[in-house]
């Protein structure tokens, strides 16, 4: 088996200037040779650090792979102008940060917001996804879990230590999230936050909120069965957190209705979206990219 290398980080401008960064995870020397590389695509308000884990066991396996901070998050600048961060804009900046890395096809892992990347690149950008997986996110978004987001995005009472975030996060995801360990919150409190200048801040611009500014109570959100059908020819592993008040059962059943080569996969005791962290699911992913090309 090969041995895993310390990821690279990369920084590109994008078309109107701003400074993206991903982190490139190289194929080990007498990897698996000829194997696409693995593209990983956050949530909403994540960062490339939450992939950190999968990244390291797919690379042991012979993948590169590649995960991306979109502008506004992680090590990505800020945008002035909110009205920027649009899907439109995200996906003209994943298009650049993909020929920056020379990658002309590859298989997808998008939480969240990442899988509906995915599957509008597979709709816009024929033979570029070879494979996905979907994190916790289906063409139809449940409208009760939206307007839960958007209560919280961007919006962070003062903290005063990383041990209050950790409390922070427990308290107000601990049900939904009873099967993560202490060392997981841990773990995924220091993806969500970062000290600064004697203050625990987010790891994402505030003005994220914005782009929730037209979730409300009686708007009902847009859905993505076209851009789903795209990805039907691929392989597909579709992951929902038992919990999940975003990716519905019903909505569940119908993917794997519509899309014969989908597989799907459970994460007990965690709801939206799973952390990504604990071994069953990380392991769940490597078996499922060994299918992949």
């Amino acid at each position: 088996m090969a041995s895993a290398q310390e990821p690279v980080s990369r920084y590109i401008r994008a078309a109107d200037g701003l400074r993206l960064h991903y982190f490139d995870y190289p194929a080990p020397p007498g990897g698996g040779g000829g194997l696409l590389p693995v593209v990983c695509l956050p949530g909403l308000a994540r960062s490339a650090d939450d992939f950190d884990r999968v990244a390291r066991t797919l690379q042991v396996d012979g993948r590169r792979v590649l995960a991306l901070d979109y502008r506004g998050r992680g090590r990505s600048d800020w945008d002035q102008d909110w009205r920027r961060y649009a899907f439109d804009v995200e996906q003209d900046d994943i298009a650049a940060q993909l020929a920056d890395a020379g990658v002309e096809q590859t298989v997808f892992v998008g939480t969240s917001r990442g899988g509906l990347h995915t599957m509008r690149i597979a709709a816009r950008r024929p033979g570029v996804v070879r494979g996905a997986v979907l994190n916790d996110i289906g063409p139809k978004i449940e409208h009760a879990g939206l307007l839960r987001i958007k209560r919280y995005v961007g919006r962070l009472p003062p903290i005063a230590s990383m041990r209050e975030a950790i409390a922070l996060m427990r308290m107000t995801a601990g049900v939904d999230f009873s099967g993560v360990s202490p060392q997981e919150w841990e773990d995924y409190a220091r993806l969500t936050f970062v000290e600064k200048d004697g203050k625990v801040q987010l790891r994402y611009d505030p003005d994220l909120s914005h782009t929730l500014d037209a979730v409300a109570p009686d708007v009902e959100p847009e859905e993505y069965w076209d851009d789903f059908a795209a990805l039907s020819n691929v392989p597909i592993l579709a992951i929902r957190g038992a919990n999940s008040d975003i990716l519905s059962p019903e909505v569940f059943d119908e993917m794997a209705r519509r899309a014969p080569r989908l597989e799907r996969a459970w994460v007990e005791g965690q709801g939206h979206a799973p952390l990504l962290l604990d071994q069953p699911t990380i392991a769940r992913i490597a078996d499922f990219m060994r299918q992949c090309p």
